[in-house]
């Protein structure tokens, strides 16, 4: 079995440079791989990749789910394009699943490591207007979504908790985790400085559910946000 992570980090100022790092990492690298397991006879049974609910499109209004089809923006055909190059796995032979992440939550990396010191010190605050979905999910949930890839899913998970959170919910949540007010917005005109094109990332937001894995039987150890980040923090 292949369980494809690689990827550079998506958050970040989107150069035009940046951007070609970032769908090199995910589209090139994989058709490399799997051009060169076309010349081998004994190939692995599966082949779970990485994506991301990035596939959808942003939207403050829309909820997207496995069936949805792709938006058309810049990550957006970056994640079409990845799960392409996945899905030649199976015309190999191999079983295809696709995870699609949202924001994970861990103690150790991800959403939460430059988060944490600004809630800390009391200097958090909702993102823009904070009406802007957040679709996240728990570091525990996330690996047993990808668990349930790799024990014979097939087929797109959303890697999202069922219950997605506006902006200003999420940060009342980790605030409150913190034992910190959250009152000093971060202004969309700041963001948008800092990131360029990428801040549609976290000010446009998309609320996404995971239909497929409820529909597996999977149960969320952390189904809502507050019990999720006050297990983290």
């Amino acid at each position: 079995m292949v369980v494809n992570l690689a990827g550079a980090p998506v958050i970040g100022r989107w150069t035009e440079r940046y951007k070609s790092e970032i769908a090199r990492s995910r589209v090139d690298l994989p058709h490399a791989y799997l051009s060169a397991l076309e010349r081998v006879d004994d190939r692995p049974a599966a082949y779970v990749s990485a994506s991301a609910i990035g596939y959808y499109g942003m939207s403050r209004t829309a909820t997207f789910t496995e069936t949805s089809p792709p938006g058309d923006d810049f990550l957006a055909r970056v994640c079409v394009a990845w799960e392409d190059e996945a899905a030649r796995a199976s015309a190999l032979g191999m079983r295809v699943a696709i995870v699609r992440t949202g924001l994970v939550l861990g103690r150790n990396g991800g959403a939460l490591t430059p988060l944490l010191p600004l809630f800390r010190a009391g200097f958090g605050g909702p993102v823009a207007s904070g009406e802007q979905w957040t679709s996240w999910v728990h570091l525990d949930d996330h690996v047993g979504i990808f668990l349930l890839a790799i024990d014979g899913h097939a087929g797109a998970l959303n890697s999202t908790a069922p219950n997605p959170v506006k902006n200003r919910d999420f940060t009342r949540a980790l605030a409150a985790a913190v034992h910190r007010p959250a009152v000093l917005p971060a202004p969309e005109f700041g963001i948008k400085l800092l990131f360029g094109e990428g801040a549609s990332v976290v000010t446009e937001g998309q609320r996404v559910l995971p239909e497929a894995a409820l529909a597996a039987g999977y149960t969320f150890r952390y189904p809502e946000i507050t019990e999720a980040c006050a297990s983290l923090v």
